[in-house]
Order: C-alpha cells, then sequence, then structure tokens
C-alpha cells in the first residue's frame, strides 16, 4: 500500500464524516463549516487524481464565495426553533426510505465497477497547460460566447435592479394619494 492509497484512505474516511455531519449537525452554521471541510477533503482527492485546475477551483468557487454567501443567508434569517415546521413521524420515514432507495441505486451502480477504474496521480488530463490549450484552441468561440452571455446577464441585473429615480415606489404614490385625499376634504 503506496503513500497514495493512504492517503485516499484519510480523505474519503475524512470526507464522508464530513458530509454525515453535514446533513446531521442540529445548528446550520456548523452545518456549513462541515461543508467547507468536505469541499477541502473533495479537493484533495481531486490532488491525488492529478487535477490540480479542480482542486483549486473547488477551492476558490465553493469553499470559497459560495459557502461565504451560505453564511450570510443563514445568519440573515431567523432560525428559531418556534417557527420551525415540526416534521412528524411519516415524514421522517419517508425521508428515510427515500434516502435508502436511493443508497441501493448507487450501490447497484457502482457495483459492476472496476476497482483499478482510475490510476492515481497518473496522467495529464487535469492539467493547467493541457486545459488552457483544449479551452483556447478547440473551445475558443464557444468560450467567448459564453463570457458575452455573463456579460450581458450582469449588466441586465444591474438595469433591472437600479431603480429609476423618476418613478415613485408603491409607498411614494399611497403618501401622495394620502395627501391629495387630506387636500379634498378641506
Amino acid at each position: 500500500m503506496g503513500i497514495t492509497e493512504i492517503l485516499f484512505w484519510i480523505l474519503a474516511v475524512a470526507s464522508l464524516f464530513s458530509a454525515l455531519m453535514v446533513i446531521t449537525s442540529k445548528n446550520p452554521v456548523f452545518s456549513v463549516i462541515w461543508l467547507i471541510v468536505t469541499f477541502f477533503t473533495i479537493s484533495g482527492h481531486y490532488i491525488l487524481l492529478n487535477a490540480q485546475f479542480l482542486a483549486v477551483v473547488n477551492i476558490i468557487v465553493y469553499a470559497g464565495a459560495i459557502m461565504v454567501l451560505f453564511l450570510f443567508v443563514i445568519m440573515l434569517m431567523n432560525l428559531d426553533k418556534n417557527t420551525e415546521v415540526q416534521k412528524g413521524r411519516w415524514m421522517r420515514l419517508i425521508g428515510a426510505v427515500a434516502g435508502g432507495c436511493f443508497l441501493l441505486v448507487l450501490v447497484a451502480a457502482l457495483r459492476g465497477t472496476e476497482a483499478r477504474a482510475t490510476e492515481l496521480g497518473t496522467g495529464d488530463i487535469g492539467l493547467i497547460q493541457n486545459l488552457g490549450w483544449v479551452l483556447f484552441h478547440d473551445y475558443v468561440v464557444p468560450f467567448e460566447l459564453s463570457s458575452v452571455l455573463f456579460l450581458t446577464a450582469m449588466v441586465g441585473a444591474v438595469v433591472i435592479g437600479k431603480r429609476d429615480a423618476n418613478i415613485p415606489t408603491t409607498i411614494e404614490d399611497a403618501r401622495s394619494e394620502a395627501v391629495r385625499a387630506t387636500m379634498e376634504v378641506e
């Protein structure tokens, strides 16, 4: 057993444990922190597969940006026990049965795979140089079209989100109607 296999098993146990902690944590903030740990362990798996770019993107995008967004949303929400919808026994039973069925399908799908289908630390598929060559040589037109699409979406979001100063809001309309009503009475 080599060092890569030992690292694989350590990362596998850590990722399974942290994934279980995500779904069993009572506090949503702790659940998000365990999800960040899960993303780091998955990035470790990417590094073992010689896909450094995917590991770095996973850490930057998911563990960085998405998890910060989740933390802000969770902290802005009022997660009080009194406002939480109580789930009955039937809903828990249905959830357990659905999870068991999903696990059964997953085990059946993975049952026929080979043990050595992926060699650890071999190949150069996930290297940044090869990814850049394929991206800017074979897929340059779709890459540029997607960047134009994202730029258009950002400009559209800014235009939609910006409120025009000349258009009054509904609160201003209600105030002006109330002022008009009081002026007509007198």
